[in-house]
């Protein structure tokens, strides 16, 4: 077998774990792995085409007595081991000569594990004596060598024995070692075996399999599919109604206004929105610290108005940030004459919170780092008593580690969002176990011995959550274990410990991203181009763990991304499945119709129907408090929208309840709210010009 000296080396670099040569002898691929009766060669050579549903419960039998899976990857490990540099890659291609052919029936997208570079095809069911039976291929002679490998140690173990495999278990195969997209063949494929696994003891126990959480899949020509109530409210809005698209953008145009809106936004306004944006510029959809930006911007470009759409303190860094600008004279309007609360911003303004930030006066030196989803009062009055830096959700763990780097001793202390500053904390203790270079790649002037140290004087605020983020709690990370582990997950830097660990152990194997909404879009986006470069039928399926009213925009990204290969070369056909993990908390019980025959079959069968709520009945929120949709953003209708911009410049002063407040008001040391609120707003700017430091 002749390879060029770049792929031998990168696979020498991939398997090897030890320099040194072992004392056991190497085993053969046709041979079998340790097994008490019966032949591993004889499960590993058999046809496996789609093995067929077991008849039998998934009881592992006696009858025969199979070496656990993490002996026969120790084994394995150690026949690698013995070999010479140059010989692994030999000994990893015959693996891939042992390994039979998927039938090309199987070689579809429903068999797909998904995070692999190459093409990797996985099967796996329960035979009758209750073992698990795999199979799997791929397109490149090195996947398929470590599909061998793995199929070696997982077959004809029982499901248990599969769940019991911790990717931990192959780093002594040198995965740890190797390129990270051949690391994450390895991991994908593991969890891709564990699904399935789980499925048997599921079938085994007689559970039925739940509902599937609802989800929107995009197709090669922009069709959309909705599956199941939740994705249809949504999917109701993606194709907006022409008539309102001219009415906006005709008002807009006519008396120059800009529209700042937020990710989170109600579907039907940012359906709208989206639409009417190819026939007037100035409006833009963000997250909360670009939408102040970009109004500067329209400011510049002649805008005597912006619209923001978005909760208060978000109406108010605009007009203080056009105030800091010198645009004083741009008026700024929100979207409704009551008050648009945020539940962290709320947190930030409480007593407690102000207590927690007296503590940190107490303890010099002290840095506060708020999060920006606060309000400009609330930065002024903290930064008063603690020197405070604003962050946001994709720069927080870098401005924190730079702190920590240029003050000696320093006390950093977060908030006030508990979840975000638990998951800080973990992802610190996290760093204190990878190595030095590892490290220096993250932050450059930190080590371990720096990590470790500063894990003591990291203090995070631990009474607030936005309610949005608080859904993904225990019961939908079950969910996402049991159904949805091979998927690639997406979370928010706001959400519950359990679903920030499982991402980030997704994001290990390629397959997550933990950051801000815009992190989250830019991770689908970069996932689609691989696919749409690979030009191979595929179906891409990304868990939303955060608010779904990003769904808009994430439908309109993968259009155009979509549209701009569709001429360049003949296109394969990819799907792009976007899942809302709605809990069951957030699912209303709703009884059938009293009048109805309670003596038919229907009645009895369906005593109870599911309904998750829609755009206008609350969009799925929970009594304990969590929702899958924003309820305070879903207060900026598309009907305030048009009637604001029909009105202005509401010379009658009609519209002065909707005009955002300009802050007069002066901090206890005398200085103006909106001057000193701004100014931890500032030095976050400063610090990403100056140390541009990204994870």
């Amino acid at each position: 077998i002749s390879m060029d000296t770049s792929t031998l080396a990168a696979v020498a670099s991939f398997v090897a774990f030890s320099t040194k040569p072992r004392l056991l002898p190497p085993l053969n691929p046709s041979r079998s792995l340790p097994r008490t009766r019966g032949s591993l060669a004889v499960c590993c050579s058999h046809s496996h085409a789609s093995p067929p549903p077991s008849p039998l419960p998934c009881t592992a039998s006696d009858e025969e007595e199979v070496a656990p899976p993490r002996l026969r990857l120790r084994l394995l490990a150690e026949e690698f081991g013995a070999l010479p540099d140059a010989d692994r890659a030999r000994r990893l291609l015959a693996y891939a000569a042992a390994l039979p052919r998927l039938p090309q029936a199987d070689r579809v997208a429903a068999n797909r594990v998904m995070g692999c570079v190459t093409q990797v095809w996985l099967l796996g069911s329960c035979d009758r004596s209750g073992r698990m039976r795999f199979a799997a291929d791929s397109d490149s002679e090195l996947s398929r060598g470590y599909c061998s490998c793995l199929v070696s140690a997982l077959d004809g173990a029982g499901p248990e024995e599969v769940l019991d495999v911790d990717p931990a278990d192959l780093a002594p195969l040198g995965v740890a070692a190797g390129a990270r997209s051949r690391v994450n063949t390895w991991h994908n494929v593991l969890v891709g075996m564990q699904k399935r696994a789980r499925a048997a003891i599921a079938a085994r126990e007689g559970r039925r399999p739940g509902e599937p959480f609802p989800s929107l899949v995009i197709g090669r020509d922009g069709a959309v599919r909705a599956q199941g109530s939740y994705a249809e409210a949504k999917a109701k809005f993606l194709s907006p109604d022409q008539s309102k698209i001219s009415e906006l953008v005709n008002a807009l145009r006519e008396k120059q206004i800009g529209i700042v809106a937020h990710f989170y936004m109600d579907p039907e306004v940012q359906g709208i929105l989206t639409a009417a944006k190819r026939q007037w510029p100035h409006i833009h959809i963000s997250d909360s610290l670009v939408m102040a930006d970009s109004a500067v911007q329209m400011a510049e470009a002649g805008c005597k108005y912006i619209a923001v759409l978005g909760v208060d303190f978000m109406s108010e860094n605009v007009r203080a940030i056009l105030d800091q600008a010198g645009f004083t004279q741009v008026g700024v309007y929100r979207m409704s004459s009551e008050q648009i609360g945020c539940s962290l911003a709320d947190a930030a303004s409480s007593s407690a919170y102000t207590h927690f930030l007296k503590t940190a006066s107490r303890s010099p030196p002290s840095l506060h780092v708020i999060y920006i989803n606060t309000s400009l009062e609330t930065k002024a009055h903290t930064h008063e008593l603690v020197p405070t830096i604003t962050c946001t959700s994709s720069n927080v763990v870098a401005t924190i580690l730079q702190a920590f780097a240029e003050i000696p001793d320093l006390n950093v202390w977060y908030g006030p969002d508990s979840y975000m500053g638990a998951n800080i904390a973990d992802l610190f203790k996290r760093m204190t176990i990878m190595s030095d270079e590892e490290i220096t790649e993250i932050h450059p002037d930190h080590n371990r011995k720096t990590i470790s140290s500063l894990l003591q004087r990291l203090h995070y605020y631990q009474n607030g959550n936005c309610i949005v983020h608080d859904m993904f709690g225990h019961e939908v990370v079950e969910k996402i274990k049991e159904e949805y582990c091979d998927a690639f997950l997406t979370a928010h830097f706001e959400v519950p410990g359990e679903m920030f660990s499982l991402s980030m152990e997704a994001k290990t194997r390629g397959m997550g991203v933990v950051g801000s909404t815009q992190n989250i879009l830019d991770f689908i986006k970069y996932h689609l181009k691989q696919a749409l470069d690979r030009n191979v039928d595929d179906h891409l399926q990304f868990v939303l763990g955060t608010e779904s009213g990003m769904i808009t925009s994430i439908v309109a990204a993968v259009r155009q991304l979509f549209d701009s290969y569709e001429s360049s070369k003949e296109g394969a056909s990819i799907e792009v499945e976007i899942v809302f993990p709605v809990s069951s908390d957030a699912i209303s019980k709703t009884s059938i119709d009293d009048s109805q025959d309670s003596g038919s079959s229907v009645a009895n069968d369906l005593e109870q129907i599911n309904i998750v709520p829609g755009v206008f009945s609350g969009e799925g929120c929970s009594i304990h408090g969590g929702c899958a949709s924003c309820p305070y953003m879903k207060m900026n209708s598309l009907e305030s929208l048009l009637k604001i911009c029909q009105q202005l410049p509401g010379e009658d002063n009609s519209l002065s309840v909707y005009q955002a407040s300009r802050l007069n008001a002066k901090t206890s040391l005398g200085k103006l709210v909106a001057e000193v609120g701004c100014e931890p707003i500032l030095h976050m700017r400063h610090f990403q010009v100056c140390c541009p430091i990204t994870l």
